[in-house]
């Protein structure tokens, strides 16, 4: 598992094993990581795109609920990123 690892971490056993186990533990901790900065992507891109059209997030999303509009985040982010019309008869609907 060290292959590719440079120097000591590479062929010296207890080097290598102590590289491996960090390595390992980085990566599970990136996949938890992956998840909270995409939705904080995405929370910026709605925002972007509320404000616009003179809404802030918060206010959007509140009233996306009242209204019963069940978009999650990742659609309403491509939404306002790739297709600005469809997005803004979202907006359109929940004013």
């Amino acid at each position: 598992m060290a292959k590719g690892y440079y120097g000591a971490r590479k062929n010296v056993w207890t080097v290598a094993k102590n590289a491996v186990d960090k390595g390992l533990l980085y990566a599970y901790v990136g996949r938890k990581l992956k998840k909270r900065q995409f939705r904080s992507l995405w929370i910026t891109r709605i925002n972007a795109g509320a404000r616009q059209y003179g809404m802030s997030y918060s206010v959007f999303m509140g009233k996306l609920s009242t209204k019963g509009i069940e978009l999650n985040r990742k659609v309403l982010a491509d939404l306002a990123l790739n297709h600005p019309e469809a997005f803004k008869k979202v907006i359109d609907q929940v004013k």
